[in-house]
């Protein structure tokens, strides 16, 4: 099956909830986890994955705490890839150095920056190179040729396939056209593609798998952890993963 890269928003919908949210992921099936640093501007989220933000943000989470999860998720022993996805100001906050250095040190695998452009990362892809850190950018449909030349030079780990023109959130179907932007960045890339934003449906799970090496999955995983029972949420969110990535079927 394709690789699922699960996405969450540190400290949502608790700042006590999120270790526990993580390993239901893991125990879903995620390959690999995403987890979101709250942000006041996420300029690429839809609705959803803004109210997880905004519900973080006023618990005080800061760049720091999701760089302290992710140090407290190795201690518990958790060996699945972690990343941290978000944008540039707070990391230029932190210092981009103290950053690379913090997240290194707590056992972190890869960022994505969401606002910082290939054509402006090289310092900070050189820090992160040497704090064994991947980078991983984002390729968009309306991405030129050159500039996917550029980001496939530049990127590592996998690179983020965003699959349609417009915000994160649920889409009826995936965005016509899918099969050739991948092909496309195939034609520049040696890396593994993950597809990802509007999928939410076993089916669109398989048909985003059948053209990329992942599939990430965010906003339905919010809204999950949204709509559950405080006392069944880990159990609902597993739930969705092995349903979602096909290692169960539903009930019906």
């Amino acid at each position: 099956r394709p690789g699922l890269i699960a996405f969450l928003t540190a400290g949502f919908p608790t700042r006590d909830d999120t270790s526990a949210l993580v390993q239901a992921l893991v125990d879903g099936g995620a390959d690999i986890v995403e987890i979101g640093v709250p942000f006041s501007d996420p300029l690429a989220d839809g609705r959803t994955i803004q109210h997880s933000d905004e519900v973080a943000l006023a618990q005080g989470i800061t760049l720091a705490d999701c760089i302290d999860l992710v140090s407290q998720l190795r201690a518990e022993g958790l060996a699945t890839p972690l990343v941290l996805m978000g944008y540039y100001n707070p990391i230029l906050a932190m210092g981009e150095e103290s950053f690379v250095e913090r997240a290194a040190a707590a056992g972190l695998d890869g960022v994505i920056v969401v606002d910082l452009p290939a054509e402006e990362a090289n310092p900070f892809k050189a820090l992160c190179r040497g704090g064994d850190i991947d980078l991983i950018f984002l390729a968009t449909p309306t991405t030129t040729d050159e500039r996917l030349d550029r980001i496939a030079a530049m990127a590592s780990g996998f690179i983020y396939c965003v699959s349609l023109a417009g915000t994160t959130g649920f889409r009826d179907e995936l965005a016509p056209g899918l099969a050739d932007f991948i092909a496309r960045v195939r034609g520049h890339a040696d890396l593994p593609l993950a597809i990802g934003f509007g999928i939410s449906t076993p089916e669109q799970f398989a048909a985003a798998g059948e053209l990329g090496d992942a599939v990430v999955i965010g906003t339905a995983i919010i809204d999950v952890i949204d709509r559950a029972d405080a006392r069944t949420r880990c159990e609902s969110v597993r739930d969705y993963v092995e349903v979602v990535s096909g290692r169960r079927r539903a009930n019906v």
